[in-house]
């Protein structure tokens, strides 16, 4: 629950993001100065998409994560009790990589859970990806499986 009723901080983060690319960015002549102003424009979209998107994106990984790992999926009332349960499976996953042990479905839980991270850092590049043909969470890798261990294909 936010303190105040509007604006909700994903609102804030996009009417700043709103009058610094609409007011501010023509008037900036110097490329420098331009360059970090757009680092900040994209910065306060991450800001807003975190805000609306990512806990349920997070909750998502966390159930992916569970069932690979044959696990119950842990109950987190917080976004910080969910993070850190997210680091603690991630943690878990990837010792089971590195042991040769991945779970039957690794590659392609990991490519859905990364698409649902571009969504929220990179969406234009998650668009690039799809229009170049790269393969989507749900079809296979272009490429044969490699083991982790030695680099050779399995």
């Amino acid at each position: 629950a936010y303190m105040q009723d509007r604006p909700r901080p994903d609102e804030l983060a996009r009417a700043v993001q709103d009058f610094l690319r609409d007011e501010i960015s023509p008037r900036i002549a110097d490329p420098r100065l331009r360059f970090r102003l757009l680092v900040a424009i994209n910065g306060l979209g991450m800001i807003d998409r975190e805000l609306c998107e990512a806990e349920p994106l997070m909750r998502e990984e966390l159930a992916t994560l569970a069932s690979m790992l044959d696990r119950d999926p842990p109950v987190c009332g917080s976004p910080g009790a969910l993070r850190e349960a997210l680091i603690s499976l991630n943690t878990e996953l990837a010792r089971r990589i590195r042991a040769g042990n991945a779970p039957s479905g690794t590659a392609r839980a990991l490519r859905a859970i990364a698409d649902a991270k571009l969504r929220i850092v990179n969406p234009r590049a998650l668009r690039r990806y799809a229009r170049a043909g790269r393969p989507s969470a749900g079809t296979p890798a272009t490429r044969p499986p490699h083991n982790l261990k030695g680099g050779q294909p399995e």
